[in-house]
Parts: structure tokens; C-alpha cells; sequence
């Protein structure tokens, strides 16, 4: 049985080290609350996205594609994957998870996002009471949930009270970009940004909204090519590196250097 009182100092560690996390993360949960109030949809509409979907590009998706008039249908799809990452986050999780009551892995499961199995990982790897590190990672995603919520409604909040002449829709893609920018200096996500922007461009006209669906999977298709491309690169430069040391070194490691080639 997990027992938060008996560990309450873990529930506070946790708490505390998702503090980057919460600091980096809330300028996005503004930006999704006033898009929220400044579309076309309810505003508390807007807000149960994060209760409900608790993964930032996804929901301002879900609250641009809905105020866009986008079917059900294909907002459902377009959420899902964006976020087929999480299934490798509880995959990661899977082996620290097993042995938990179903009600632990549900709602640890439904906390998971990319900060909290960033803090959370790194606590499993760590030597210790197994029971502990559950309750750090509880007390480090609540903290994230809790924030993630305040800063949607603070933004949804500021928003309805500004007026819509400041189109402060302009917001979302600059924080997109400021996100996107600096990671384009690695070849497999330069890759998988330029691929998913002009599959999307070119499939505006896909029926139900689904052309940005579409541009996700060809960026993610295109980006997982470019690591294992990247990746037998390095495993080939590795191998050619041993084989002329080898040959290099004494005439007698030439038989070997041959077989490692092969």
C-alpha cells in the first residue's frame, strides 16, 4: 500500500524539483487560457481541456481546431497523435510501475506528461525505497497538475477581460516558434519540423481538419528516419574506426580487422 503521510518529506522533495518544470511550463498554460477566452468557444470549455486532455500542444490544438468549426472526429485524432509520445513514457515507466494497485496506475499514468516522467525517471534510477520514489513522483506531478491548471485559468481570466482588438491569438505561434527554434540545430528534429510544416501546408484541403494530422505523422515518420539514419552512421563510423586500428597496429590483427569489417 502507498502511503503519502508516511512519506510526506518525498511528497515535498517531489514538489520541489518539479519547480523548473512548473516555471517553464506556465507561460504555455497562460497563452492556452487566453486563447481559450479569446476564441469562439466557452471559456470554462477552453479550461476543462487541461483536466481533461493535461498535454499542452494537444489541447490548443483541440481549442483552435473546435473554434475552426473541425469535426469531433478529427479532433480526437489530431489529440491522439500528438500524443502518442506519452506511450513511450509509460513504457519507460513500465518496469517501476509494476507490482502497483490498478488505482495507482491509472492515476500515475493520467499525470504523465513530459515534465513529470523527467522528474519522475530520475528518482527511480536512484537507489532506495521503491515506495518513496512513487510517492516523489506523485508529489512532483500534483504540483505540476495544480500549476498547469491555475495558469490556464489565469490566462483564460486576462484574456476575457482584454478586448479582441489586440489579436492576441499571435501569441500561440510565437511561443510555438520560441519552442521549435532551438532545437533545430539537431538533424532529426530540423527534419521533422520542415517535413510536418509543408505536409501540413499542403494538405489544408484534407476533409475534417485532418491535413495538421497528417503533417504530424509525415514529421514523425520523417524524424524517426533520421535518427536510425544518424544512428547507422555512427555504428558504421565506429566499426571502420576499429578495423583500421586494428589493421594498423600489427600485420597479425589483419585477419581480425577483416572479420570485423564484415
Amino acid at each position: 500500500m502507498i502511503s503519502l503521510t508516511a512519506y510526506r518529506h518525498d511528497v515535498l522533495a517531489g514538489a520541489r524539483a518539479m519547480v523548473p518544470g512548473i516555471v517553464a511550463t506556465a507561460p504555455f498554460g497562460l497563452v492556452i487560457g487566453v486563447t481559450a477566452a479569446q476564441s469562439h468557444l466557452p471559456t470554462f470549455a477552453g479550461w476543462l481541456t487541461g483536466p481533461t486532455i493535461f498535454a499542452g500542444s494537444a489541447q490548443l490544438t483541440a481549442i483552435q481546431m473546435l473554434n475552426t468549426g473541425a469535426a469531433p472526429a478529427a479532433v480526437i485524432a489530431t489529440v491522439l497523435i500528438i500524443n502518442v509520445r506519452l506511450m513511450l513514457y509509460s513504457a519507460g515507466m513500465m518496469p517501476h510501475w509494476r507490482g502497483t494497485p490498478l488505482w495507482w496506475r491509472v492515476l500515475a499514468g493520467y499525470l504523465l506528461v513530459d515534465p513529470s516522467y523527467a522528474v519522475g525517471i530520475q528518482r527511480y534510477e536512484q537507489p532506495g525505497d521503491r515506495r518513496a520514489a512513487h510517492v516523489h513522483y506523485f508529489g512532483a506531478a500534483v504540483a505540476l497538475w495544480l500549476s498547469w491548471l491555475a495558469a490556464i485559468a489565469a490566462g483564460a481570466t486576462l484574456g476575457a477581460g482584454l478586448p479582441p482588438a489586440l489579436h492576441l491569438d499571435f501569441l500561440v505561434p510565437l511561443y510555438l516558434i520560441g519552442q521549435v527554434v532551438p532545437r533545430l540545430t539537431q538533424a532529426a528534429p530540423r527534419r521533422a519540423a520542415l517535413t510536418s510544416a509543408a505536409v501540413a501546408a499542403l494538405a489544408l484541403t484534407v476533409p475534417m481538419h485532418l491535413g495538421l494530422a497528417v503533417g504530424i505523422v509525415a514529421g514523425l515518420a520523417a524524424g524517426i528516419v533520421q535518427v536510425n539514419r544518424t544512428e547507422a552512421g555512427a555504428t558504421a563510423a565506429t566499426k571502420t574506426l576499429a578495423t583500421k586500428t586494428l589493421a594498423t597496429k600489427t600485420p597479425a590483427n589483419r585477419p581480425l580487422a577483416k572479420e570485423i569489417a564484415k
